[in-house]
């Protein structure tokens, strides 16, 4: 029988070395920070886990008082929910019970939002997650990176944030990191309520 676990908390983005540090990857990213706390932390203990080589990366996170799952798809954006419905699948994790991290276009950078159901607003990553886990019941946090101009959204989000946008990716990817713990932790409505009225300190 699997392993009793409160949650699944996954970061989109798209695999390989030439996708690392891009707006698109904001969700890997994130949770790249949560990992290296957590994994410094005296509280947590965090563990590798190799169910599937190459189709996704998976950690199991123990806590204090809750034991949460992790995950990086290692499909492309658009085909990350599968990934995410499998795992939510074999370890009997409800979709109201799954965290997802990603980019958004409607939100500026230095904004986030914390939020339960809703549709994908154009995001494919997301468009996946509502196909596989059937249906929009979970939480996502939107990590904001602004919109470009008409018809070069692809590029732009597969572009890195440039030097001047790094003072505010770096307090948004901290106070991201700071409203996921507390998320994992249990106290949802504050982590919520924290990531939705942060604003980012004037240069």
């Amino acid at each position: 029988m699997a392993d009793v676990f409160a949650g699944l908390v996954a970061g989109l983005g798209n695999p390989g070395r030439q996708y690392e540090g891009t707006r698109h990857n904001f969700g890997f990213l994130v949770l790249d920070e949560v990992l290296r706390r957590l994994d410094a932390s005296r509280d947590w203990q965090v563990h590798q886990l190799q169910d599937k080589p190459g189709k996704l990366q998976l950690w199991r996170l123990d806590g204090p008082d809750t034991r949460w799952l992790a995950l990086k798809p290692l499909a492309f954006m658009n085909l990350s929910g599968e990934a995410v419905g499998q795992t939510a699948r074999y370890y009997r994790i409800l979709p109201e019970d799954v965290l997802i991290l990603h980019d958004e276009l409607d939100l500026p950078l230095g904004r986030m939002k914390l939020k339960f159901g809703g549709g994908p607003a154009g995001h494919n990553g997301i468009r996946s997650v509502i196909s596989h886990l059937g249906g929009d019941g979970f939480h996502r946090l939107r990590l904001g990176v602004g919109r470009p101009a008409p018809g070069e959204t692809r590029e732009y989000v597969l572009t890195g944030f440039a030097p001047q946008e790094r003072p505010v990716f770096d307090a948004v990817l901290a106070e991201a990191a700071d409203g996921v713990l507390q998320f994992l932790s249990g106290a949802r409505k504050p982590a919520q309520e924290r990531i939705n009225r942060f604003r980012p300190a004037e240069p």
